[in-house]
């Protein structure tokens, strides 16, 4: 499907994947597809069905927002079938706009690593890690990075009533709460608990994503984003980790679900602007450290809650970690690609940028 340009690098950008995001990963897979610069790179569109099969396809960019790129006729399957050879595919690196499970845990750049091909973003230690709520928020607690919400953890298999019950003594009482997949992506599975009687079939609810349920209590303040970019240890100092302006979510349901991401006209996002400038830089500077105490190479956005302070507003809040995000979304509402372009990083500049990260990586 491409003919080797000894003037180009040959990029195979994976989209789809077996997990509850599949759409999504198909939707930011289709902006950076319409924005990676055909000059300087040949690129392999790869999708992964729900099934977990592998296609190089040529459909368009909105055939695969779509998911109509299944049915396109010049698909070409990629597999291995024994007593019949192989195709060897020349790829120079991997660009997994996968998000969720099988995508951003570790998984497939776990296989990368082990298959010597270069990959866009963090490796697979550092994205099993952050994709971990629980592993994410022991590591941050332990370096004593920044204030985070209470938490506890329940496993799948426990008696969900019983595990009510301690939950309930653990927190005193103190509702809300949110129960949590500890391994999901874009709020899949997350439930806003209001009492006693709600938090079994919310446990419930989050075993169907994962084996294991973390259990918060509710920050109330501003949501807050940062995008980082930069490798971990990087030996140039142009290529270390760096912050991008901040962003703020305003959701339109009770929190910031699937729903309100993606679904709902009614959130929105802004460049926070109303913030002392020492506070900016606080914020700004937690988050790179957040994102080198996880490892995290390429990319991630880093998600806070700012709490008001003893004034009574935010000018002197307290800032709360929630989460870290080592392959956020890429589409055209999401905040990574936006706070870049806000902190003058254009789409393709920042593609570009991602690649030139992958190979230098790859290359210490």
């Amino acid at each position: 499907m491409v003919e080797r340009n000894s003037q180009k690098k040959v990029i195979m950008v994976l989209f789809g994947g077996v997990s509850s995001e599949h759409e999504v990963s198909r939707v930011s897979a289709s902006y950076v597809l319409r924005h990676i610069d055909r000059d300087k790179y040949d690129v392999l569109q790869t999708g992964i069905t729900k099934d977990g099969e592998w296609f190089l396809t040529e459909a368009s960019a909105e055939e695969i927002a779509s998911g109509n790129w299944e049915k396109n006729p010049d698909n070409k399957k990629l597999r291995i079938v024994p007593g019949e050879g192989f195709e060897e595919l020349d790829v120079d690196m991997v660009f997994p706009v996968l998000h969720g499970k099988n995508g951003e845990d570790g998984r497939m750049q776990g296989f990368l690593k082990i298959a010597g091909v270069p990959f866009v973003g963090s490796g697979p230690t550092s994205s099993a890690a952050c994709m971990d709520k629980a592993i994410t928020k022991a590591m941050i607690d332990q370096a004593e990075a920044c204030s985070q919400a209470k938490c506890c953890v329940a496993h799948k298999g426990c008696d969900v009533e019983e595990a009510a019950e301690v939950i309930e003594r653990f927190f005193e009482a103190d509702y809300p709460l949110f129960v949590k997949p500890a391994n999901a992506g874009s709020s899949v599975g997350i439930s806003k608990v209001k009492g006693r009687d709600q938090l079994p079939e919310a446990l419930q609810v989050a075993f169907a994503e994962d084996t294991k349920a973390l259990i918060e209590e509710t920050v109330e303040g501003r949501e807050l984003e940062v995008a980082v970019l930069g490798n971990t240890g990087a030996a140039n100092e142009e290529d270390q980790p760096v912050a991008s302006c901040i962003g703020e979510i305003f959701a339109a349901n009770e929190f910031y679900d699937y729903n309100a991401k993606y679904d709902n006209i009614g959130s929105s996002t802004a460049v926070v602007e109303d913030l002392p400038d020492d506070l900016v830089q606080e914020i700004r500077d937690t988050a790179v450290s957040i994102y080198e105490i996880m490892g995290c190479e390429g990319l991630a956005r880093v998600d806070f809650f700012l709490e008001k302070g003893e004034s009574g507003g935010y000018g002197d809040g307290i800032l709360v970690f929630n989460e870290i995000n080592t392959l956020p979304g890429f589409t055209s509402i999401s905040m990574y690609p936006q706070l870049w372009e806000a902190s003058g990083v254009s789409y393709s500049e920042l593609i570009d940028r991602l690649i030139e990260l992958a190979f230098e990586k790859y290359n210490d």
